[in-house]
């Protein structure tokens, strides 16, 4: 049967993008050297035109280059058009990319939204309030723990607050007049100092020349450690 009908081939698959872009491109680059090519040999005609006295030798080289300048004209429209194909070409791959990029994103959004949704039915928001509440029960039972262990036992539950309010009056009175005098409370003033001589009892000093022992004229009474003995006072019984 082979034999008779042959066998199928295989279908080569379409060209890609980048697959007609590249043939495009290696094309537009062998007609831009035709067109080097064609220059160099325009220049080399225009210096024979220059040297070229006016007659038909210089008709003749104005011939052959305008035949090159129409080649010259041809390959720059054969360019031209490779290029607006390779720009058609770009267009239409980053549309093919663009649409590639979208479909990724939607692909991730739909596996983002899967996982989020199987996330939700493990959090009820009835839940959530009622955990709040008990949140709020325990530190309403916390507050009041602690301002029952804050009570004090010393201070008795019978006080009437008015009658702390008159007594701090009262000692705010007895302070201001306290600093009427000198401006200073007496409790921040100074101790006096105790009159020394009021409390110590001096003799008077005596008139006249006291009476010296022979051999110690002109010299004063000495303790033991050779200094000019202090009269000794008697102190206020």
């Amino acid at each position: 049967m082979k034999k008779i009908f042959g066998v199928k081939k295989d279908k080569e698959p379409p060209p890609s993008i980048n697959d007609a872009s590249e043939r495009i491109n290696k094309r537009g680059e062998t007609v831009d050297e035709k067109i080097k090519r064609l220059d160099v040999e325009l220049s080399r005609y225009k210096e024979q035109i220059k040297r070229t006295r006016p007659g038909p030798a210089q008709e003749a080289v104005k011939a052959r280059a305008m035949r090159v300048l129409k080649q010259k004209r041809m390959y720059e429209g054969q360019r031209d058009m490779l290029y607006n194909q390779t720009f058609n070409l770009d267009q239409v791959a980053f549309a093919s990319e663009g649409i590639k990029d979208a479909q990724q994103t939607m692909t991730a959004l739909k596996s983002a939204n899967k996982e989020l949704k199987g996330m939700m039915k493990t959090v009820k928001i009835q839940d959530i309030d009622n955990m709040q509440d008990e949140m709020m029960d325990l530190m309403d039972v916390s507050n009041e723990i602690q301002e029952t262990l804050g009570r004090s036992y010393s201070v008795p539950d019978d006080i009437d607050e008015e009658d702390l309010m008159g007594e701090l009056d009262a000692l705010e009175a007895d302070m201001g007049m306290e600093t009427e005098a000198d401006g200073v409370p007496s409790y921040l003033q100074p101790d006096k100092e105790h009159d020394l001589d009021s409390e110590l009892s001096l003799p008077s000093a005596p008139i006249g020349q006291a009476a010296v022992p022979a051999g110690r004229s002109n010299a004063q009474a000495e303790d033991e450690l050779g200094l000019p003995a202090v009269p000794r006072a008697s102190l206020r019984g």
